[in-house]
């Protein structure tokens, strides 16, 4: 196909302004450093520009082919389901433009690296008058209804904790699943340890990590004989950036699949049974660009495109079933969303006093 080759880099948006600007300011040093590529960026949700505004600037400019990287750690719903979706969409719109869908930043040896520097620099910080042994790490991760992207975030706690030779580790989410930060710090508490490191394995800053620190300090003066360690999130560390750089080559290389084996939308997980097969839709057209932006009269696109012959296939070959009925507007319900530990998204620490202290 005749044309430059564009890169978008799909983030998932935030009501914080700060973590609006953080994603911008990696897609520049991306931009900056990829100068063989046009590069924009958008958003799912709460702010703008919108991915689809950010495809067609690259389209306005010639670029027909267009490889596009999820500004995400992990493949959970936003990566499988709606970024796929929303380019599906567009890709119906404009079939003169080939778009390519990369995987996930995922586990990653570089992704690792810039977690440890992370942990590093705090433990650094704090001094090393308490061993490792006697540490505990708690790494904190966004949380999802996917149970193999739960999975990741433990996974990342083992080798980090390996790695450092910690007394103990354990991982904790911001919401939806279980356990949330709260309950997980108590439990932690009554361990022994006499510090705990805690992590938040997000990319960037946000309401989430502002109030997983929040209730760091919330458990931690309940707890005095503790020290509480916060490590900074991973922002713009340049092996995150190089990982990036390697999705992208990943596309073109035709290496980039993702894991199949433990997908709840193709095979039969336990208690995710019924999710086989769900379509591949969109559930975040009706916030596409609020939160951060002053103006809110844009369009809202339904990105559900059922109809569409084009399919993302995220780089493995499946594309989630389209062909049996579900409601495009409402999420699978999630089986244990009952829980005692959660899952909710994290609230704000007036609303869990209100409560008693907690955020369970």
């Amino acid at each position: 196909m005749s044309g430059k080759t564009g890169v978008m880099l799909c983030g998932h948006g935030s009501r914080d302004p700060s973590a609006i600007e953080e994603f911008g300011a990696v897609a520049r040093k991306l931009r900056a450093r990829l100068t063989q590529y046009d590069l924009e960026w958008g958003f799912l949700e709460f702010a703008r520009p919108i991915i689809r505004e950010g495809l067609d600037k690259l389209r306005a400019r010639g670029c027909r082919e267009i490889l596009a990287v999820p500004g995400m750690l992990f493949a959970a719903g936003h990566v499988k389901n709606d970024v796929p979706s929303v380019l599906n969409r567009y890709q119906a719109e404009h079939p003169e433009v080939a778009i390519r869908l990369g995987r996930d930043l995922g586990i990653d040896p570089r992704m690792i690296e810039a977690a440890g520097a992370s942990i590093a620099a705090a433990l650094a910080q704090a001094g090393d008058r308490i061993a490792r042994h006697d540490t505990m790490l708690m790494v904190v991760g966004r949380g999802t209804s996917d149970p193999d992207a739960n999975s990741n975030i433990a996974k990342v706690m083992r080798l980090l904790w390996e790695g450092f030779g910690f007394g103990w580790g354990e991982t904790a989410y911001s919401g939806v699943t279980f356990p949330l930060v709260a309950p997980a710090l108590e439990h932690a508490a009554r361990l022994g340890y006499r510090r705990i490191v805690v992590f938040p394995y997000f990319l960037f800053s946000g309401i989430l990590v502002s109030r997983i620190y929040e209730h760091t300090d919330l458990v931690a003066a309940r707890h005095p004989g503790i020290e509480f360690v916060k490590a900074a999130y991973l922002n713009d560390n340049p092996l995150v950036l190089d990982t990036f750089a390697a999705r992208i080559e990943e596309i073109l290389a035709g290496t980039g699949n993702m894991n199949c084996q433990m997908c709840k939308y193709r095979v039969q997980l336990l208690g995710f049974e019924d999710e086989v097969a769900l379509p591949q839709e969109s559930h975040h057209h009706h916030v596409e660009g609020i939160g951060t932006a002053a103006d809110h009269h844009h369009t809202h696109h339904h990105d559900h495109g059922h109809g569409d012959e084009h399919h993302h296939h995220h780089g493995h070959g499946h594309d989630h079933g389209h062909s049996h009925a579900h409601d495009p507007g409402h999420h699978h319900p999630y089986p244990h969303a009952d829980h005692p530990l959660g899952p909710t998204t994290l609230k704000a620490l007036d609303a869990a006093r209100q409560r008693g202290g907690g955020d369970d």
